[in-house]
């Protein structure tokens, strides 16, 4: 099977090209806050993503076609996600890099804006209206339409070690492609075989698989988890076209600048990184445990998975339980839970399973803290890069993944 690149004069090509592109995006965003700090004030219409709920005031997370940002208001106004405030803000002492990563700013001035429903609040609407418990509308507010949660929500599914299953990203995206493929090929079989035999039928369901993508990923607003996902399957399909082999370091290395050239903002989306490093330990596990009996694997590769994982997220969060160590059993459910949940959901059974699921979030977990120190953080990515070349370094990498979750569990 063929490369992706097939030498190095390609790599440096692509690079070239990359960087490039990667520099003009940053000058469009570097105009964009010259623009913006031109004045000691800005003003504009924004959309509420987020609020967090404090004691005497509220955090908005809000954002307009160019950037996104922080502010406080007062607790006055009746305020919820999605709603579209005229906002007037300060500029001042705001630097590049802080316009880049999204940055906390006063509020001079607001206004909440009346207006009619996009369709991403109807469907937001009608999750609501089919669940009682708030817990469970955030859920399924964020599961299909990538809705943050709020801190003391996200927290339970922290505690349970089961984030990356609220985050949409490609776990979601494959399944949602399976979901299609299966709605669509009885029916296109039918056109196919009657009008366009010659076409590959695989190749065109697959096509209007990311036509439709394309616009759940305008849905959620770009989240830069399912963006990588959504490239990395334009690159599969591409590469799969032309027999170039699709699951290789270079596949990810390749979406990775991709996505970034595109959008230099995410070099600062946490997400976009846990996203990028699952794959990568994904690759990793291909690699070197591609032989293992296929039931073996099929139960070993969600918990190798989540032990590999863990010394990364306990750099950047803390919280620490023994029931996180059912994380793997719960994305093996998740994979059944997920596909059901959208189905009930389309057919009007919505809250078939909510007793259920309120009895999962109010299950009462023990937390402590555990943090992955810097040089150990440090020594653990430079490790899992140097597994790529050398299985050496891999068996060190399981040493080191060992001895980390002893100390984490013990």
């Amino acid at each position: 099977m063929t490369k992706i690149v097939a030498n190095k004069k390609d790599l440096r090509y692509f690079i070239l090209i990359i960087s490039f592109i990667f520099l003009l995006n940053i000058i469009y965003e570097f105009q964009k806050y010259k623009d913006f700090i031109e004045e000691e004030v800005y003003s504009d219409i924004f959309t509420i993503i987020n609020i967090y709920d404090k004691k005497d005031f509220y955090i908005l997370k809000l954002q307009n076609s160019n950037f996104n940002f922080f502010t406080s208001i007062q607790k006055e106004t009746n305020l919820q996600k999605f709603d579209k405030i005229d906002l007037v803000i300060l500029t001042i002492n705001i630097d590049f890099l802080s316009f880049l990563k999204g940055f906390y700013t006063k509020s001079l001035f607001y206004e909440k804006i009346l207006e009619e429903k996009t369709f991403k609040q109807k469907i937001s609407n009608y999750i609501n209206n089919t669940h009682k418990d708030i817990r469970v509308q955030e859920l399924f507010n964020a599961l299909f339409l990538a809705i943050p949660i709020s801190n003391e929500n996200r927290e339970i599914y922290s505690n349970f070690g089961i984030n990356h299953l609220i985050a949409i990203s490609g776990f979601h995206l494959g399944i949602i492609v399976f979901i299609i493929y299966c709605l669509v090929h009885l029916p296109y079989s039918f056109f196919h075989q009657r009008y366009f035999p010659y076409r590959n039928k695989s190749y065109d369901i697959l096509i209007f698989s990311v036509v439709i993508l394309y616009f759940y990923l305008l849905l959620t607003n770009v989240v830069p988890s399912l963006l990588r996902s959504f490239i990395m399957f334009i690159i599969g399909i591409f590469l799969l076209r032309r027999n170039i082999k699709l699951l290789s370091f270079m596949t990810l290395f390749l979406t990775f600048c991709l996505v970034l050239a595109l959008f230099p903002r995410f070099c600062f989306s946490i997400s976009f990184w846990f996203s990028i490093i699952g794959v990568f330990y994904i690759f990793l596990y291909i690699k070197y445990f591609k032989n293992l009996p296929k039931l073996f694997s099929f139960l070993f590769f969600n918990i190798w998975i989540f032990f590999v994982f863990n010394p990364i997220v306990h750099y950047f969060f803390y919280n620490t339980s023994y029931e996180q160590m059912l994380s793997a059993l719960i994305t093996l459910l998740f994979t059944i839970f997920y596909p059901l949940e959208l189905f009930v959901h389309i057919i009007g059974y919505s809250s078939i399973l909510d007793k259920y699921i309120v009895c999962f979030l109010e299950y009462d977990i023990a937390v402590y803290d555990f943090e992955t120190s810097l040089y150990f953080f440090i020594l653990y990515i430079l490790v899992s890069l140097l597994s790529v070349f050398k299985k050496s370094f891999f068996i060190f990498l399981n040493i080191l993944l060992l001895l980390f979750n002893i100390f984490l569990y013990k």
